[in-house]
């Protein structure tokens, strides 16, 4: 696989983890910030009176709301960061092999600070990051970069050319930057952390949990085989409480009687 086509799989694999984890931040932003315990993905999901589902393509971009009291300030500056990459992103890409007429809704709009019209100064970041994602999506993967026929079969200039190598590396640059820094932020890096002030409610045993960017958070027990918690055993011998398993972990541990 040549360098190109690396640094193309790799920047919409970055892009599509940030859309597909845009909403988490969104939550995160409205919720207080938490501890490693209980997980910040169950947030959401152990806070009473919050069955409205979050639509996040109709929510505002972020550097275009008010935030009188954001309830995590951490993740409403990493929201801010991503959105700032991604839009600088999607102008440079734009400036450099945009050629679409001003009436395609497949042209990025440039921000035009001086208008009296706030969508038109806000440009094609009024529709937030979603948009912006997908619209860089499409060109490190030269979508649209064909001649296009008229209905009278007079071909007509493509709407975009395709993208130079240099603009493609650096968006792989800037994507994996966002990506890296929604991952940290969200606690889904790949890492392990000791469930503070906390044991097994069935053995004892230290808690761990264990975040990776490709799978849900787990907890394992240190006790090994030996621990009689009812979740079956990781490779290495351990209990393991996997993403369906974790609220019974943290209702049991609420309860608990201190070891």
């Amino acid at each position: 696989m040549t360098s190109d086509a690396i640094a193309r799989r790799e920047t919409v694999d970055a892009l599509r983890t940030v859309r597909e984890l845009w909403g988490e931040l969104l939550l995160a932003i409205e919720t207080p910030p938490t501890d490693v315990w209980p997980p910040r993905q169950l947030a959401h999901t152990l806070r009473a009176g919050d069955d409205e589902p979050l639509v996040v393509e109709d929510r505002a971009p972020l550097v275009l709301r008010e935030h009188p009291a954001p309830l995590n300030m951490t993740a409403l500056d990493t929201g801010l960061a991503v959105e700032r990459l991604l839009f600088g992103l999607a102008d440079t890409l734009a400036a450099a092999v945009q050629r679409a007429k001003p009436d395609d809704p497949r042209r990025w709009a440039f921000q035009h600070p001086g208008a009296a019209d706030a969508r038109r100064a806000a440009g094609s970041r009024t529709h937030g990051l979603h948009f912006a994602s997908v619209w860089i999506e499409g060109r490190v993967l030269d979508e649209d970069t064909e001649p296009e026929q008229q209905l009278d079969g007079t071909p007509t200039a493509p709407p975009f050319e395709p993208l130079p190598p240099h603009l493609l590396h650096e968006a792989r640059r800037t994507a994996r930057i966002a990506e890296g820094r929604l991952l940290r932020t969200l606690r889904l890096d790949q890492r392990e952390t000791p469930v503070p002030d906390r044991t097994c409610p069935w053995c004892g045993g230290e808690l761990t949990l264990r975040t990776t960017p490709d799978e849900p958070p787990t907890v394992t027990c240190s006790t090994g085989p030996e621990c009689a918690a009812p979740v079956s055993l990781d490779e290495r011998g351990r209990r393991a409480w996997g993403w369906r398993d974790l609220a019974a972990l943290v209702a049991a541990l609420s309860t608990a009687q201190p070891q």
